[in-house]
């Protein structure tokens, strides 16, 4: 099923559409985490990335029993949009050489993660109201208020935890 495609006439369909796009994005995350982690070397970039995974993986339950609720098997629906921020990440990765710089290079490409997913999180939450389907609300604004709070913690780390400063005075 694509964007556009066909198989979406109703809300319903394009909710349950979007749904699929965020579980596929979420189960990506889950395998591309590990790679940040590994590459950072600021300790609370590492300790930030590392509490998100195991968010992120408890997202992906709170999802599965969404598409319970839904009478929906739990899949995914192939998401360019995250593919593209998770290849970026990994590009712009293997081109920072300096691993100061690469600390900031790292927070940036998972806030651009987060902000995808809070946009895409607070659409599916407006349609899921607007169809009367306040069974799922509470998971998925569970998992909004995580991915807002990991942004909150990338900004803090960037910014009152030296990141962006060590990065900035890097040579």
């Amino acid at each position: 099923m694509g964007l556009f495609s066909k198989d979406i006439k109703s809300m319903d369909d394009l909710m349950l559409h979007e749904l699929q796009d965020i579980y596929y994005a979420e189960n990506q995350i889950i395998k591309a985490l590990p790679k940040l982690i590994e590459k950072a070397t600021n300790r609370d970039l590492k300790q930030a990335l590392t509490s998100h995974l195991s968010e992120t993986k408890k997202q992906v339950k709170r999802l599965d029993q969404v598409f319970q609720k839904l009478g929906q098997k739990p899949k995914g629906v192939d998401c360019p949009a995250i593919d593209g921020l998770i290849k970026e990440a990994n590009e712009v990765m293997s081109e920072v050489a300096d691993k100061q710089v690469l600390d900031a290079a790292i927070v940036a490409s998972a806030q651009a993660v987060e902000h995808y997913e809070i946009a895409r999180y607070g659409t599916v939450i407006a349609w899921a109201e607007e169809l009367g389907h306040e069974e799922i609300v509470r998971f998925l604004n569970t998992n909004l208020n995580e991915e807002k709070a990991a942004n909150t913690k990338l900004n803090s780390v960037a910014l009152r935890k030296g990141v962006n400063k060590k990065a900035a005075s890097a040579a």
